[in-house]
């Protein structure tokens, strides 16, 4: 099986990229003394920056297929030479037209996690996904319309999440909400208010789509470790404190978009510390 593609009992997720994006520690980590990182160096670029995939999940359950999260999406021209925008080619490059997405779901409403939600056709937003109807937390929705706090931590959102309402295409989930019979929203606040994981449950396996609750495969150990884009700090450090107690004690599977590609992993303790473990 490629290294792409996972099977949890009978629901199959196909790890998509698009791209990724370096950090300066003292940029993204920036209450996190240098010499923290000294035994975690194997984590970071030899430059010393943090990198992280931009990665998004597509998952086939019940006859659906659901895309979680889209991505930081198409480049401008006047961008620096990096290496993001390529969602789309990557679909092409795996067979899989857009047309076959039925379901969006994003984990939260962060930039790099909405942005090939739409495209611009002359002064009009059309869909990316045609046949899809996107799924977000109601309380990100709410969040990201706050003119206090759109345009620092929401920016692209007047672009790439208000116009899907006037497409009538916005779905909300408050809570846990079951999005198919073997995919449930679990909500894994701090990040951002309404952020979300994805559990998925088919005989008797689990696997879950981590969002952003974690960055680095550091931060599995280092649960405390907050970044400059945790919008709650000490909410963020219990969710993950939480989750990732549960990760490790339950051995579910963990895709995690910002983890090396393709992110598919599992929570281990060895000698008293937790360590990321890839498939």
């Amino acid at each position: 099986m490629a290294n792409n593609v996972i099977r949890v009992g009978d629901v199959g997720i196909m790890a998509l990229s698009d791209g990724m994006l370096e950090f300066d520690l003292c940029n993204f980590f920036p209450t996190i003394p240098p010499d923290s990182w000294r035994q975690y160096e194997s984590h970071l670029t030899e430059e010393h920056k943090v990198r992280f995939n931009l990665g998004s999940y597509l998952i086939r359950s019940g006859g659906r297929t659901v895309l979680v999260d889209t991505g930081l999406g198409p480049k401008p021209a006047d961008a620096p030479d990096a290496p993001w925008g390529q969602l789309m080619h990557d679909f092409q490059a795996k067979g899989v037209p857009p047309e076959d997405v039925d379901t969006v779901v994003m984990t939260h409403l962060h930039r790099d996690h909405v942005g090939w939600n739409l495209v611009a056709q002359g002064e009009k937003y059309v869909p990316t996904f045609p046949h899809a109807r996107y799924w977000m937390s109601a309380k990100d929705w709410e969040v990201c319309h706050e003119p206090d706090v759109q345009p620092q931590r929401f920016p692209n959102a007047p672009a790439c999440v208000w116009p899907l309402a006037e497409l009538g295409l916005v779905e909300l989930m408050k809570g846990e909400h079951s999005i198919t019979r073997e995919l449930t929203a679990l909500p894994t606040p701090g990040h951002t208010p309404g952020h979300m994981s994805i559990l998925i449950t088919s005989q008797g396996e689990r696997a879950l789509v981590l969002g952003d609750a974690a960055h680095s495969p550091v931060q599995v150990h280092e649960t405390d470790w907050v970044s400059r884009a945790d919008m709650d700090p000490e909410l963020t450090r219990q969710t993950r404190r939480a989750l990732m107690e549960r990760l490790e004690r339950e051995a579910i599977i963990v895709a995690a978009g910002h983890f090396q590609a393709p992110g598919f992993g599992r929570i281990v303790r060895l000698q008293g510390r937790r360590y990321w473990h890839g498939l």
